[in-house]
């Protein structure tokens, strides 16, 4: 009988391995995680991996900091704006 698609895979053994002084482990397929980052942590003799979600625009732009730079009138030689008619 097939599983239900939302079901979360059977666990299943990966193999450990070195990369230069750090232990890795090869994530199977069913298994992959988006992103480029993990949070690692243990909970007794277990490791767990959680996504770490991109940075959010407004946190992005709040690290940035204040912008010290002039900008240019860009709209110095354009015509004035009609006023709105009453």
């Amino acid at each position: 009988m097939p599983m239900p698609s939302n079901s979360p895979p059977p666990p299943r053994y990966a193999a450990l391995f070195r990369n230069g002084r750090n232990q890795a482990v090869r994530i199977p397929k069913e298994f992959e995680m988006e992103g480029d980052r993990v949070l690692i942590s243990k909970d007794g003799a277990r490791l767990i991996l959680e996504p770490v979600a991109p940075p959010r625009l407004l946190a992005v732009l709040a690290a940035l900091g204040p912008i010290e730079d002039e900008f240019p009138d860009v709209d110095a030689n354009l015509p004035p704006l009609d006023e709105p008619e009453s």
